[in-house]
Parts: C-alpha cells; sequence; structure tokens
C-alpha cells in the first residue's frame, strides 16, 4: 500500500464518520457524497470506491452504531451480576456515552428514519428489535435465576426500557442538555425497577 493510502477498512471508517459529523452539525440533508469527500479530503469518485450510494453509506452506519449498543449488552452480560443489576449496568452505560457525544448515537438513528428511505428505516427498525430481544434475553435470565418476577410480560418489559431510553434522550436534547441525564435515568430506574423485580 503507498505512503499516506489508507486501508480499505479505515477509508470506510473514515466516511462514515464523516457522514456522523454532517448529520451532527447539519442535518441529514447534508450527507452527500460531495460533503463527505471533502470532510475526509478525498475525491469524490473515492467514495465510490468504497461504498456503492449515499444509502449504503447510511445503511452501515446504522448498523455501527447498533453494533455500539449490541457489545454493551453483550460486555454487561459477561460481567455475570444479577440481571437487574445487568440491565442497570447496561443502561447507564448507554446513557453515559450518550451525555458525552450529546446523544450521538440516537440523534443519527433518527436523521437517518428522517432521510425516508423504506430500506434504511427497516434496517434501523430491524437492528433496534435485535436490540429490544437482546434486553429480553437478560431479563428471562433474571426470571430463570428468581431475580425478576415470573408474571412480567418479557416483551413488554423489554420495549418499555428501551422507549424510557429513547423519551429521555430526546427530552434531554430538546431541552438543550438542561438535566442530568443519569440522574433523571436513576429516578426512572426505581420505578422499573420495583415493577420488574421480587
Amino acid at each position: 500500500m503507498a505512503k499516506g493510502r489508507k486501508s480499505t477498512t479505515d477509508r470506510r471508517k473514515q466516511i462514515m464518520d464523516a457522514a456522523r459529523k454532517l448529520i451532527m452539525r447539519s442535518g441529514i440533508e447534508h450527507v452527500t457524497i460531495k460533503n463527505m469527500a471533502k470532510e475526509v479530503g478525498i475525491s469524490d469518485s473515492a467514495i465510490y470506491r468504497h461504498f456503492k450510494s449515499k444509502t449504503e453509506i447510511l445503511s452501515f452506519l446504522a448498523d455501527n452504531v447498533s453494533a455500539g449498543l449490541i457489545h454493551d449488552i453483550e460486555m454487561a452480560r459477561s460481567v455475570g451480576f444479577t440481571s437487574m443489576n445487568i440491565i442497570d449496568e447496561i443502561l447507564r452505560t448507554h446513557l453515559s456515552k450518550i451525555k458525552q457525544k450529546r446523544g450521538l448515537s440516537f440523534l443519527v438513528l433518527a436523521e437517518i428514519v428522517s432521510f425516508g428511505n423504506k430500506s434504511l428505516n427497516k434496517k434501523v427498525s430491524d437492528n433496534i428489535q435485535i436490540y429490544v430481544d437482546r434486553l429480553r434475553v437478560v431479563l428471562s435470565d433474571g426470571v430463570r435465576a428468581g431475580v425478576v418476577r415470573q408474571d412480567v410480560d418479557l416483551d413488554a418489559a423489554a420495549l418499555l426500557l428501551f422507549g424510557m431510553i429513547q423519551g429521555l434522550v430526546n427530552i434531554w436534547a430538546l431541552s438543550a442538555y438542561k438535566f442530568d441525564l443519569v440522574k433523571r435515568y436513576s429516578d426512572l430506574w426505581g420505578i422499573c425497577r420495583r415493577s420488574f423485580a421480587y
């Protein structure tokens, strides 16, 4: 590889990072091949050596965001706490990262959905469902371990947890980040914990 030339993996990451920055700075309508190329410092045609289209870039970006969220769940599960503590750790980790990056992950997904592409919307929907399903698995582990009540509707509980985080991040972003995200989460988590746990 010539000096200064990036590997395909590195260049793809740069292009996705450029798309992420453009979304956060100016919105999805400014995520163009031309603007991404300018952000990375390459030609428009160089983008097409790594991705077929803007849609493909956004699809990879959606997968990248979702993979990070799923990774956090798997890391928390590997620690081996009781199920309620695992869920709390997962959600706190997500909120801590969201707080550091001003809601970047959730805002990127919202902008991708606002793009209005049916295949991208399905991709985001499928990725959210995978995330909710992983939360359901953690709750199910808790039922087997005797720390989550057996009468809890696990599908509804997992969806409630996702909705709690999504709604909290939306309100926080709309308030111009005026309240402590993790503290507000702690209040909500207390209600959920009492509803699910023995």
